[in-house]
């Protein structure tokens, strides 16, 4: 056993040394007069430690001579001299085996331990110098001198520097688990700089040889400052080596976490007859099945043996099991059978949309030219219209017209580019793209696939989702579509895709051009009553829990429904406001109130709320007020656009959010009205000395565009004229310097809504002819359309006389 070493207080109290806190008196710990009169003091030779003064150590003797040394200076009282040797290894140290420094120290208790050794607990004092040895045996007895140790010059510096020491101790402590707790609460507790910088000495982590330097320094700052660098040292080395345990720690906790995990998946497997060879063999009795070109086939061979390669407990392992299992439940070359009967997918789509005549014209001619063909290329359509015409439905009909499986893909708010060509399998979380998915979802390699929203696909920081449509929705193209997930080439060209748009403008033009464009309307009135009657009546019947006797709807009430409740191309507010109404009588059924089944129109509005106002009149009825017709990506509208004339110099102020285009149409009308204001019954003062406030009201809503050109010169020359616009009558028009009406678009959705808003007159373009008569008389028959060339005929039929 080792004769000399260090005792923490918390090993002795574990070892049932308890009475050692309670006979130790901190009064006793005090040099006496009788010890200040000591000439010859014993010198114990330690191993292993060194002794600083004003600090409370133990020390285990197990030699005979330490022994009784000890015991004999306990017995008189004295004080010992305790001095390191050079060498730990000397069983019987002479004099140059020993340091000449060392430190006076007092016994206060010996504590006899079983094995026949004993344990002083000592307190040191005054450090010493061996001046002469009297004695060496039983023990070595000396002269001494006592050494001082030097005060530092700067106070502050010092204290400022033991504050230094004194953290980087508790720094330490916090680090070495080897190191008590109790150490902690000491370092807070000593109050003395001097006896808290002996007490870091002793204890701290150093060679004795080091320590000793330490206690032969006799200038306290330098004693400090070496006694900082070297705990500083050691404070690094204790990072680093718990920087390293912890890796170690962590490396080796994942490794053992990572072979329980596999081996208790290994078990489960085996218990279910599961594991990596059945993923193989699962994987080739499926591709078994499939039928694929010897492409398709070389290429799934090449993967499944580089599967059979891995290891089953890498991460690569189960991206390559993901990537086989996707490939081998694409469909390949299995199809459905198309049914080119025409006369089955007229009735079909004719029970699911009531009108849309031409889009059902549209839609029959295509499948006549697939038969005739008698192959499966397929074209691609592009449904445009405002929202609730059905365009999204249609695409579903189609599908069940020709056998096909369906499936809609919403590309509304798309911005990544791998959304289409899906990623790389060598990513994390890496899928194919949702075009294959769709594939893979349907079962078949020629669904019908809905392209829902097109026109809202955005561009994003990761590639533009519409540049790689274009492959997608090229028949030359699409016979081999690459998906970067797939790694190959994938067949679309049996696909027949649908895509639905609101607004053409947002699309890009090479993707235009790959897309047969239909463009789709609005419904009619009498359209609208009969979609409600055929199917939305019915349908919210029996989603609100309802029969068909609960509640009737007849003409004049789905009407009234219609024209003052409902301002739209599509049926989806209609619905809506019949689901109010079948809600209204499900609350009356489950409240077990008595009602009218036949809703009544004042029922309706008592449900609904206040209607519309259906008649314009009062809103013309005034000078400067002109309805004009705008087209919107949810169908046709009225605007009002409005003006105002008061004193001034002749200047023209335009408000309601309105464009360049808009703006600049204000413009030139006004410099119509100054250069023929002649012919338009106007004096030069009305223009000069009048400005002129142009506004369109609902401000908050952007509008541009050309076509209310006709409107605004027309509101101008009512104002300057102080005449009224006709009741009920609407225009539309580009204008230019000269006075001549320029043709504008969206004339049927215009027309439409000119009819929803109860307008009887309509001005349009004479160049806007042919547009008109493509549209249905049905939709028209009470609208009056007068066709013009010039400004001039506008003002004839527009003001009052």
């Amino acid at each position: 056993m080792t004769e000399f070493e260090d005792i923490s207080l918390e090993e002795m109290i574990s070892d049932g040394f308890d009475i050692v806190a309670e006979e130790i008196s901190l009064s006793d710990l005090s040099e006496t007069e009788k010890n200040s009169g000591q000439k010859i003091f014993p010198i114990l030779p330690v191993r292993n430690m060194v002794m600083f003064p004003n600090v409370v150590m133990p020390i285990t003797a197990g030699r005979k001579t330490s022994i009784q040394l000890l015991e004999e200076a306990q017995k008189n009282g004295d004080l010992i001299g305790i001095v390191s040797q050079k060498s730990s290894d000397l069983e019987q140290p002479a004099e140059k085996d020993m340091y000449q420094i060392g430190t006076l120290a007092k016994i206060i208790k010996i504590i006899k331990l079983p094995e026949g050794n004993i344990t002083a607990i000592t307190k040191g004092f005054h450090r010493f110098k061996v001046k002469k040895i009297i004695e060496t045996q039983p023990y070595f007895k000396a002269e001494i001198s006592k050494l001082k140790d030097g005060k530092p010059k700067n106070q502050e510096e010092y204290e400022a520097l033991l504050e230094n020491v004194k953290d980087l101790a508790l720094k330490i402590i916090e680090l070495d688990p080897n190191i008590p707790n109790a150490a902690n609460f000491a370092i807070k507790n000593i109050n003395n700089n001097d006896d808290l910088l002996n007490f870091i000495c002793t204890n701290a982590n150093f060679p004795s040889s080091e320590k000793q330097k330490l206690l032969e320094e006799k200038n306290l700052m330098e004693r400090a400052n070496k006694c900082y660098e070297m705990m500083h040292e050691d404070f690094r080395k204790l990072e680093l080596r718990n920087q390293i345990h912890q890796k170690t720690s962590k490396d080796l906790d994942k490794q053992q976490r990572e072979y329980f995990l596999n081996q208790q998946i290994r078990t489960i497997q085996e218990e279910l007859g599961g594991g990596p060879e059945n993923d193989v063999e699962e994987l080739i009795l499926k591709a078994r099945k499939k039928k694929w070109n010897e492409e398709v086939e070389e290429h799934f061979q090449k993967e499944i043996n580089r599967l059979q390669r891995q290891n089953p407990n890498s991460p690569d392992y189960n991206v390559q099991r993901n990537y086989l299992d996707f490939f081998t439940d694409l469909p390949w070359d299995t199809f459905t059978k198309d049914t080119f009967d025409i006369e089955k997918a007229q009735r079909i789509l004719d029970k699911a949309h009531f009108g849309l005549e031409d889009i059902k014209k549209r839609i029959l001619e295509h499948m006549a030219v697939l038969k005739l063909k008698n192959n499966m290329k397929s074209p691609i359509l592009l449904l445009v219209g405002p929202p609730g015409v059905g365009k999204t439905s249609l695409g579903k009909s189609v599908a069940d017209a020709l056998g096909r499986k369906y499936v809609r893909v919403s590309l509304g708010g798309l911005h990544d580019e791998s959304e289409i060509r899906g990623h790389r399998k060598t990513y994390i979380g890496a899928m194919a793209g949702r075009i294959l998915q769709s594939i893979k979802k349907s079962g078949t390699s020629n669904p019908v696939i809905v392209l829902d929203e097109i026109d809202k696909v955005g561009k994003g920081m990761h590639g533009d989702p519409s540049s790689a449509l274009l492959e997608v929705l090229d028949p030359e193209q699409n016979k081999s579509f690459y998906d970067n997930f797939l790694e190959m080439g994938y067949d679309l060209s049996k696909v027949m895709f649908i895509a639905t748009a609101n607004s053409l403008s947002t699309i890009q033009t090479p993707l235009l051009d790959r897309m047969e464009i239909i463009q789709i309307s609005g419904y009619t009135l009498e359209e609208k009553s009969e979609i409600a009657k055929r199917h939305l009546i019915k349908k919210q019947q029996e989603e609100n829990g309802l029969d068909a006797k609960s509640f009737k709807l007849g003409n004049a009430e789905l009407k009234h429904i219609i024209e003052a409740h409902t301002s739209e191309s599509g049926v989806r507010t209609l619905e809506k406001r019949i689901a109010a109404v079948a809600r209204w009588v499900a609350l009356q059924t489950a409240l077990v109130k008595e009602y009218d089944p036949k809703i009544s129109i004042g029922k309706i509005d008592e449900i609904l709320g206040v209607p519309r106002p259906k008649s314009l009149s009062e809103l013309t009825d005034v000078p400067g007020v002109v309805t004009g017709l705008a087209w919107t990506s949810v169908g046709g509208d009225i605007l009002f656009i409005e003006s105002i004339i008061s004193n001034g110099k002749g200047a023209l102020t335009m408000t309601g959010n309105l464009g360049t285009v808009m703006k600049e149409s204000a413009t030139i009308a006004l410099e119509y009205i100054k250069a023929k204001h002649d012919e338009l019954g106007l004096t030069q003062d009305d223009i000069e000395k009048k400005n002129i406030h142009v506004h369109v009201p609902e401000g908050a809503t952007p509008k541009d565009g050309p076509s209310a050109g006709i409107a605004m010169l027309t509101s101008m020359v009512s104002s300057f004229k102080n005449k009224k616009v006709k009741p009920h009558l609407a225009m539309t028009g580009e204008i230019t310097l000269r006075g001549k009406v320029l043709p504008v678009g969206g004339i049927k959705e215009k027309l439409l809504a000119a009819t929803r808003a109860g307008i009887k007159e309509v001005i349009l373009c004479e160049a806007n002819r042919k547009d008109v008569e493509e549209i249905k008389k049905d939709y028209l028959k009470d609208l009056n359309v007068h066709y013009v060339s010039w400004m001039n005929e506008v003002l004839e039929l527009a003001l009052e006389k």
